[in-house]
């Protein structure tokens, strides 16, 4: 392309400080240093992990560009770059995948040491592509997807299927991959079991999808919020049900209702209260509990140990618990088959430069995924 090699100014969402709007401005994108890419976005979702840099839950550093869940073109590709080239359709990767490390070398583990969940903000040579005003704006994620284009590291991006409708794909980068995952891959739903979902926004209804696909004859969607319920039985939700309907504690409210039969529960809201009532509500013997939701930054847990010691198994898992560059195509693969609808968690479309009104939909609770098009 006739930019490349050159600085891009363009439109990106810059968070300032914490607790103020994304302000739309015009940034500089540097060009793609060795083995990086520089990415067109096209669609980007919002998500709740976004919030939680903006309230202060997540740590980042700032001036920032948010953003985690897109999908685009390749503009560019530096020195060294093998797997991409330009033109290719592409979703960035928060969690990378560098094949390189014991964690990307071993068949379990997802978690590359190349991500950057610590808030440097910055590639991996320790510097940021960004500028505005004269000031460097840091990285989130390592992706930056609310920016019109984006520098990552090549480790950070899977080629897709050019087939692949990227307003659409877009939400395999984050929130349908992790929820999903988290059901089939992680939790391992076995066929006739019984799970409860805790928290019904749209990486919850991933995970009642991915329940459902396992073959789970029962799944019970929890949220204060009735209003999500006709949307997760629309996924596949056999009934759902509110904590403020009930004076006893939900775990106790799901044992009476299943016959104490609950085998598969999933905390896909990131509070700690939760996570320990999603523990408590599978059986006490062979029940798993899987965190799903981004916890908040240095805090602690505190739980009765024979929660444990009776016989449950307690997981978390970072994006579903996929290998981001090996299993990322696939997924995309199995949607153009029509293996899910990803059109079931898009509540509304707006333009880039609305993104505050897509942030205010996420706080009404109004929204399940708000897609931004650029």
């Amino acid at each position: 392309m006739g930019t490349a090699g050159k600085v891009i100014k363009c439109k990106a969402a810059v968070l300032w400080e914490l607790n103020k709007p994304l302000c739309i401005e015009e940034i500089e994108v540097a060009p793609p240093k060795a083995k990086e890419v520089r990415i067109k976005i096209i669609a980007t979702g919002i998500c709740g992990t976004d919030d939680h840099v903006i309230k202060g839950v997540m740590v980042a550093k700032f001036p920032v560009i948010l953003g985690h869940e897109g999908a685009g073109v390749v503009e560019s590709i530096g020195d060294g770059v093998t797997t991409v080239k330009p033109g290719d359709k592409v979703i960035p990767l928060f969690l990378p995948q560098c094949r390189e490390c014991k964690v990307c070398l071993n068949p379990y583990g997802n978690a590359c040491i190349k991500s950057d969940f610590t808030g440097r903000g910055v590639l991996a040579d320790g510097t940021s592509r960004f500028t505005c005003k004269g000031k460097t704006v840091y990285h989130f994620l390592g992706t930056s997807t609310f920016s019109e284009y984006t520098v990552l590291d090549e480790f950070s991006i899977a080629k897709i299927d050019d087939a692949a409708p990227l307003e659409k794909v877009c939400l395999i980068g984050c929130g349908f991959s992790t929820g999903y995952g988290a059901a089939i891959k992680t939790g391992k739903v076995t066929p006739g079991s019984t799970c409860a979902v805790f928290g019904l926004g749209g990486v919850g209804l991933s995970v009642i999808m991915g329940c459902k696909s396992a073959g789970a004859s029962r799944i019970i969607g929890i949220d204060l919020n009735k209003s999500k319920f006709e949307k997760a039985k629309a996924v596949g939700a056999t009934e759902c049900i509110s904590p403020k309907d009930f004076t006893k504690p939900i775990s106790e409210v799901l044992s009476e209702m299943t016959d104490n039969n609950v085998s598969y529960s999933f905390e896909v809201i990131g509070r700690l209260d939760t996570m320990v009532d999603a523990l408590a509500s599978c059986h006490e013997n062979y029940g798993t509990s899987v965190v799903v939701g981004a916890p908040p930054s240095d805090t602690k847990l505190t739980y009765d140990p024979f929660l444990l010691f009776s016989g449950r198994t307690w997981k978390g898992c970072v994006f579903g618990g996929w290998k981001s560059r090996d299993d990322v195509p696939k997924i995309v693969t199995d949607f153009l088959k029509g293996k899910y609808d990803l059109d079931q968690l898009i509540t509304h479309v707006l333009p880039f430069k609305k993104i505050q009104d897509g942030f205010e939909l996420l706080y009404s609770g109004q929204s399940i995924r708000v897609i931004l098009m650029f």
